[in-house]
């Protein structure tokens, strides 16, 4: 399969499982030349490798004959930022993006919160969809991290590979209905403190994550 379907895959995938509602959310993925991005107002369920578009990383059209995504800034910024992002997954999914608009990060409370890159799931500060300032706040709250929470708006993960940023995805969304999941009953999660946070992530680096 080739890049541009296995991009199309993960986001019907993601679409499939309640990850983008209302044709919300984007995917990309790296090239020589920019990105290649999901297209911006198609379903989902209808696109196809031809619906995407690739940008230069200016915002300019390299090929494609679609609109491309809204955040196509949120993506290019975070190329330019982090250049060991190959593939990048916004998300709207619904427990984190609760989260979200409570401006409330994910804590230690369990390990895989590392599997994020640190101690926590940040929450960025808040801006507008589709603006220089989102990507800013993005950028910011991703420093040192694979994955944060958009104040209000949803999920960003970044991946070595597009299957990578998928997991870390879905990764994210599990640990935001499990703290969820505490609050609703009352309890407030023991967490992890920092020696055992890195920990954690020394054996992530002998297994072999993140991705």
């Amino acid at each position: 399969m080739s890049e541009a379907a296995d991009l199309i895959a993960a986001a019907q995938a993601l679409d499939t499982a309640g990850f983008m509602p209302s044709k919300s959310g984007n995917i990309s993925l790296r090239t020589p030349r920019g990105f290649l991005i999901t297209p911006s107002g198609l379903p989902y369920a209808q696109a196809t490798a031809d619906d995407l578009v690739e940008l230069a990383a200016d915002g300019t059209t390299l090929t494609g004959h679609r609109r491309p995504s809204s955040e196509w800034r949120l993506h290019a910024d975070l190329y330019a930022a982090r250049p060991d992002a190959q593939a990048i997954i916004h998300t709207h999914s619904p427990h984190a993006t609760a989260l979200s608009c409570a401006r409330r990060p994910i804590p230690a409370l369990h390990y895989m919160i590392a599997f994020a890159g640190g101690d926590d799931i940040r929450c960025s500060a808040y801006a507008t969809f589709g603006t220089p300032e989102l990507a800013s706040e993005a950028v910011a709250a991703l420093e040192g991290r694979r994955a944060c929470l958009l104040a209000n708006h949803g999920v960003v993960a970044l991946g070595a590979t597009l299957a990578g940023a998928e997991t870390l995805a879905r990764e994210v969304e599990n640990l935001a209905r499990q703290y969820l999941l505490l609050l609703a009953a009352g309890l407030s999660p023991v967490l992890l403190d920092g020696a055992e946070m890195e920990a954690v992530a020394a054996q992530f680096r002998g297994y072999g994550r993140p991705v």
